[in-house]
């Protein structure tokens, strides 16, 4: 994978270190999505310095290690976590989060993801989902009962979050975020506008393996406001869309 714009510029190191976790089947399009936010805005990527955005550390296009042809659906979220621990590269599955479960007698979720609102909430939701927790009754005293039930020797409900990102993904989940960067002192609506030319090549480039194998289908599933604004993107229009108010929202539940 070249590390060279359209006009010979080099690409920043702090976003040319990401392109090593991409996956092959995802390195032609990765590319020419960062050449489309060159020729949208030439200042953009340049813009981009080593500790000044996150996720940091190699981390940037994480979430497109999965195979291409194995992605069934794309969820979104906004952005990355504002903390250097968390931001990891893929949506809403918190780095500095391991266990889901606290070790207290009392205890529900653990300290780390209770403190991961959003991450929280996508948790609670899950367990309503599997009928484990009343969508009416999702306060830390009900937590407690789940969590003393799913920590039984015998049961079969995940412990950790590396475990519910290896479900994710193995199930066809490309982990995205509107905006692929988070900078504290830019709104992050404005940087995931500066994106949206990159995932249009991505979208297309999804579009192009549905087509190449019968029967497939891919779903967006865009949460919150500026993961909507996807909707804008001439490509996000192959694929069905499901969309929810983001899960930082306790209704989101």
């Amino acid at each position: 994978m070249t590390g060279q714009l359209l006009d010979g510029q080099a690409l920043p190191e702090a976003v040319r270190c990401g392109l090593s976790a991409v996956h092959p089947s995802w390195r032609n399009s990765v590319m020419q999505g960062l050449q489309a936010v060159h020729a949208a805005d030439p200042a953009y990527l340049s813009g981009l310095k080593e500790g000044e955005f996150l996720p940091d550390g190699g981390r940037l296009f994480a979430a497109f290690s999965i195979p291409l042809s194995a992605v069934n659906y794309v969820l979104v979220g906004e952005g990355p976590y504002p903390r250097a621990e968390s931001a990891n590269g893929v949506c809403f599955m918190d780095g500095a989060v391991r266990e889901l479960w606290s070790d207290a007698v009392q205890g529900g979720l653990s300290k780390k993801v209770n403190r991961a609102t959003s991450l929280r909430n996508f948790i609670k939701m899950l367990l309503v989902a599997e009928g484990l927790l009343d969508g009416g009754a999702t306060t830390g005293a009900a937590m407690v009962a789940v969590s003393a039930h799913v920590r039984q020797p015998d049961s079969k409900v995940i412990q950790s979050l590396p475990e519910l990102q290896k479900n994710l993904t193995e199930r066809g989940f490309l982990l995205l975020n509107a905006s692929l960067v988070y900078r504290p002192e830019v709104p992050p609506r404005i940087d995931a506008k500066a994106w949206q030319p990159f995932l249009h090549i991505i979208f297309s480039a999804l579009n192009q393996a549905r087509e190449h194998q019968p029967g497939k289908s891919i779903m967006l599933v865009l949460w919150g406001k500026i993961a909507e604004m996807l909707k804008q993107i001439p490509a996000s229009g192959y694929f069905p869309h499901v969309t929810a108010e983001h899960p930082y929202n306790l209704s989101f539940i």
